[in-house]
């Protein structure tokens, strides 16, 4: 039997919650190759939503962060908390980075679209490293993380953090209640003018990241401060995993009448969905023949999100050369899934965790 996993102050994680960011890493995953294949064409995604995970990811972050850190202020200080969160967060940044250099630099697909010069190439990593938006690169769209893609919403994670150290743990319940309804609001407001919450990856469209993590942030804190008087559902993680599956399969919500429902159904799911799962998996218990699953699913989610990518701009480039129908590429897009799940695998057993454990031991002295 499988013991639960605990935190840096020793506390048992939510197994529950934990397997759930690994299912929604794991939609992302299936999203971006799927996507990729047919060239993310309306009408041929299967999980025209999945984006989602990332705002369900800030929720679960919220969530997480006050369990762990609200009851530890009177013994610890602003710079470890940051110490212990750089710790469990950056090696694995670092690491999504060099994968996507490599992938760059020897890309065998790419032909002359990934061409930038070395100084401009060597700007845009050490930015990347820091985690700090960059400079765009050939053959890399918009990304403000050309490197490595999904280093966007790490830069966010860390904006959180510094946000939750330095204000948001001082503020009241009620306070964050307030702040949750106007970033909810915001949120909504931006879902319904735009028609998507697909935003917040690329310069033209940056303005959207913080949008995207203000309420589901802040709304994760405050749940966690009023958990225990909320009801106590529980529908344990794989019910909890086919409903975010379903929410995000559904396919893309046609305007009616210039009202893009679009935008409201997802900012629907990101405002009531997603706290209602966060609620009910941190109510759940994942009993003895689910522990092993969420324990191997929240161990792969972090190294499977942040490592993927990079695999993903050689498949495009992949496709683009050979101009490959999706019907025949079916076969390496089905094995791009084990693959990024053995890439992931590995960066968390020979990379991040021992790492950490160099880190926290130097850290703890």
């Amino acid at each position: 039997m499988p013991t639960p996993d605990h935190t840096a102050s020793g506390k048992e994680h939510f197994e529950t919650l934990d397997g759930l960011r690994g299912s929604a890493a794991l939609l992302v995953v299936l999203f971006h190759i799927q996507g990729i294949t047919v060239g993310f064409a309306q009408g041929k995604l299967l999980l025209s939503h999945a984006y989602l995970a990332v705002d369900f990811f800030f929720a679960l972050s919220g969530f997480v962060i006050g369990y762990a850190y609200d009851d530890r202020w009177s013994r610890m200080t602003i710079k470890r908390f940051f110490g212990i969160r750089l710790v469990r967060l950056h090696p694995l940044v670092v690491l999504g980075v060099l994968l996507g250099l490599l992938s760059y630099l020897f890309d065998p697909f790419a032909a002359d679209r990934q061409n930038a010069a070395l100084p401009l190439l060597a700007l845009a990593t050490a930015m990347n490293l820091l985690l700090l938006p960059t400079v765009t690169l050939p053959g890399r769209w918009t990304d403000t993380h050309p490197l490595n893609g999904p280093s966007w919403t790490l830069f966010q994670e860390y904006i959180a953090n510094i946000a939750y150290a330095l204000l948001l743990r001082r503020l009241s319940t009620r306070t964050l209640g307030v702040l949750a309804v106007i970033a909810g609001g915001v949120l909504l407001a931006c879902a319904l003018s735009i028609g998507t919450l697909d935003r917040g990856y690329a310069w033209e469209n940056l303005w959207m990241a913080p949008v995207r993590l203000a309420f589901p942030f802040i709304t994760g804190l405050w749940l966690y401060r009023v958990k225990d008087r909320l009801p106590r559902w529980r529908l344990g993680f794989l019910p909890l995993s086919i409903v975010l599956t379903v929410a995000f399969a559904l396919s893309t919500w046609p305007a009616l009448g210039g009202f893009k429902m679009n935008g409201l159904y997802e900012a629907l799911v990101v405002l009531l969905l997603f706290p209602a799962i966060v609620v009910a998996g941190a109510h759940s218990s994942g009993g003895r023949s689910m522990m092993r699953l969420c324990k191997v699913s929240g161990d792969l989610s972090y190294p499977l999100y942040i490592t993927h990518f990079p695999l993903m701009f050689v498949w495009t480039n992949y496709l683009m050369s050979y101009k490959a129908e999706p019907a025949s590429a079916l076969p390496i897009a089905v094995a791009l899934v084990p693959v990024t799940l053995a890439l992931a695998w590995a960066a968390f057993t020979f990379w991040d965790v021992p790492i950490r454990r160099t880190l926290t031991s130097r850290l703890r002295r």
